[in-house]
């Protein structure tokens, strides 16, 4: 039996583990569970700890309650990631693992290659090969630096294995534990998985539509919650001028799933005849943070949707919505390329002119993220990359 520690911090990395969790747990079912093939035990970091953020995901996605829980809370980003790297050492070294299974960009995922890499726990990164380029961004440094220790690399695009390609991580002559050699996977993206798995189950249990009187193609979703945006007063402000523009001049309902630091700043932050626009901009509905399955169905039902999260851009591509990228960059370059999504930054006038353009506009959606079955993947390398372990 092979034995896993799957770390996870944020809500995007609980919904990406649910599709490998479903598949391990369908793996060991298929042994009557009487020898579970792999234990899979979870490692919940804390970075993420309000309820409408992190614990409704593990009752609505039916994922097993975490084994651990380090409850670091918030703090920056150097005590953060200590207290992480402390708590997953501790872990690491109190039981025999056989791989740490990681996900994304966070905090969480830095410090869980840094722990598993100094104990010598081989690491198996989803989500590798992500670029945006920019250096400032703390992702951009946590998904680059646990590539560089990882000895799996499951890349869910083709531009995703070129860029590791790039970098000179195939060719590496590093070498991991009892000798093997790092290896990149395409393996396709597990949150296409998730969408195609939940998407019915959304329209049966999500009442969220109902709930705020919304009609299909009727509404636009937005998101909000990047340091780059909420912490700079003239960014966020731009990008709610703009919204408050669109629901005023263009008389469209727009629909924001408020993440908790971004009402925190906003309060902190704008300016009180700003803040009292966006509380009295009726068609600026002002929502608390949706769950993954509500958040299904706000994507699957939106005329378009406008974000700064990578998540969201990806899942509005699955359910062939356009996009309004409100950053500079992003990892995602097949959007932009496939004419999907175009990037507006924090910029007023460049998010009222895009979304004039996408508002009539047609577009098209070609499969780029696999073929939904990229968790079954994973699992099946991470056995075939242990394979001697699995005999021992």
């Amino acid at each position: 039996m092979l034995k896993i520690l799957t770390i996870i911090g944020a809500r995007p990395q609980i919904i990406k583990a649910a599709a490998i969790s479903r598949n391990i747990q369908l793996l060991n079912a298929e042994q009557g569970n009487v020898c579970p093939v792999i234990e899979e035990r979870i490692l919940h970091t804390g970075q993420h700890y309000d309820a409408n953020m992190s614990q409704v995901f593990f009752t609505e996605l039916g994922i097993p309650k975490p084994y651990y829980q380090l409850q670091v809370g918030s703090a920056t980003h150097a005590q953060q990631t200590a207290k992480m790297i402390e708590g997953i050492e501790k872990v690491l070294l109190s039981d025999q693992f056989h791989g740490v299974l990681l996900y994304g960009d966070t905090n969480s995922t830095l410090a869980g290659a840094i722990a598993a890499a100094k104990v010598c726990v081989p690491i198996f990164h989803v989500e590798a090969g992500l670029r945006s380029y920019n250096m400032t961004m703390p992702e951009e440094i946590n998904r680059v630096a646990c590539d560089a220790l990882s000895s799996l690399l499951f890349a869910p695009t083709k531009t995703a294995v070129n860029n590791l390609h790039n970098e000179g991580l195939q060719s590496t002559k590093a070498t991991f534990l009892q000798g093997r050699h790092r290896k990149i996977i395409l393996s396709g993206d597990v949150m296409y998985d998730n969408s195609v798995y939940f998407a019915q189950l959304a329209e049966q249990k999500s009442t969220i539509l109902k709930q705020h009187a919304l009609q299909t193609g009727r509404f636009v979703l937005a998101t909000v919650h990047r340091a780059s945006n909420t912490d700079n007063v003239a960014r966020l402000s731009a990008i709610f001028r703009a919204f408050i523009h669109l629901a005023t001049q263009e008389n469209q309902t727009i629909v924001l799933p408020l993440h908790p630091r971004t009402k925190k700043q906003m309060q902190a932050l704008l300016p009180q005849a700003l803040c009292h626009e966006i509380e009295n901009c009726p068609n600026l509905r002002i929502i608390p943070p949706a769950s993954f399955l509500d958040m299904i169905m706000l994507e699957k039902h939106a005329a378009m949707v406008l974000t700064d999260s990578g998540g969201v851009q990806k899942e509005a591509f699955f359910f062939a919505k356009p996009c309004l990228i409100l950053r500079s960059e992003t990892e995602w370059v097949e959007l932009l390329e496939a004419g999907a999504g175009v990037l507006v930054d924090a910029n007023q006038e460049a998010i009222i002119q895009a979304y004039q353009q996408f508002k009539n506009k047609s577009v098209a959606f070609p499969l780029l993220f696999g073929d939904a079955h990229a968790a079954a993947k994973i699992v099946q390398s991470i056995r075939d990359y242990l394979g001697d372990d699995c005999n021992k």
